[in-house]
């Protein structure tokens, strides 16, 4: 497959998968979510034997373009039934990846972007970088990373962060369980090297079936909190919160909520 917005880089057996809309801060398309779901099955039928997730530029990633999110009020029912199948897809298929995956994180993360950064296996981050599950300031509901980030940090804790819709920094991010490491910015590369490489002394198989194991564990559970979140989604996109949410955003003002 030819990649327009992300750029696959092999460093036998490390492969290496790059955001690459710098001038949009690695904010996702639909286009480049569908280039990560068939860059990370490729890597996964391939012979690398660790992923790394990168973003190219200042940013990890900002979530969603700001052109998707405009044309998310003129959808149908059907068509936000797709967008929402394709993005659990996007986190699934991260998620249940049989290699070793890290995200590399030196600057924001917003979003679908610290869902992406988050569901690795292991996500190293720099002091600067910023996490947020921001999607309720427009409206809309963060069902399908909730799915995830309850797993990973419990209920309460995401209840803090889905709710409050703030940004938070790598330390707090770290204190959570969602970060794994804080690296200086000049050391970053070294020890995402250091790390792929300890990874890659490890039996493949037994990486493999410990994350077959870890999948399963979970399977039963996020197999129904999936279908409940791809449900959420596609209908909070039809609300007038929503609606009003995406113009505010769009006019850069404060929304104005119904009751």
């Amino acid at each position: 497959m030819n990649y327009t917005m992300i750029v696959v880089a092999d460093n036998p057996p490390i492969r290496t998968i790059t955001l690459n809309r710098p001038e949009r801060r690695n904010a996702m398309t639909p286009e480049m979510q569908q280039e990560l779901i068939a860059a990370f099955e490729d890597a996964a039928a391939g012979a690398c034997r660790v992923l790394v997730l990168a973003g190219a530029g200042d940013a990890f990633c900002a979530g969603l373009e700001l052109s998707a999110l405009q044309e998310m009020s003129d959808k149908s029912a059907s068509e936000h039934r797709v967008d929402a199948d394709r993005i659990a897809r996007l986190f699934r298929t991260l998620y249940e990846l049989p290699i070793p995956t890290i995200a590399v994180v030196h600057g924001a993360a917003i979003a679908g972007g610290t869902g992406l950064a988050t569901v690795c296996d292991f996500t190293i981050a720099t002091p600067a970088a910023k996490f947020g599950f921001t999607e309720a300031r427009i409206g809309f509901v963060p069902a399908l990373v909730s799915a995830f980030l309850v797993l990973q940090i419990g209920d309460k804790r995401s209840r803090d962060l889905l709710l409050t819709a703030r940004i938070f920094d790598a330390a707090e991010a770290h204190r959570l369980g969602l970060v794994n490491e804080i690296v200086p910015p000049e050391r970053l590369a070294e020890r995402v090297q250091h790390l792929a490489e300890t990874l890659v002394a490890n039996s493949p198989e037994s990486l493999r079936g410990t994350k077959r194991l870890m999948s399963a564990l979970n399977k039963a559970w996020l197999d129904a909190a999936i279908e409940m979140a791809i449900e959420a989604n596609a209908e909070s996109r039809n609300t007038p919160d929503f609606r009003e949410g995406i113009a505010a955003f769009l006019e850069k003002r404060k929304p104005v909520w119904g009751k």
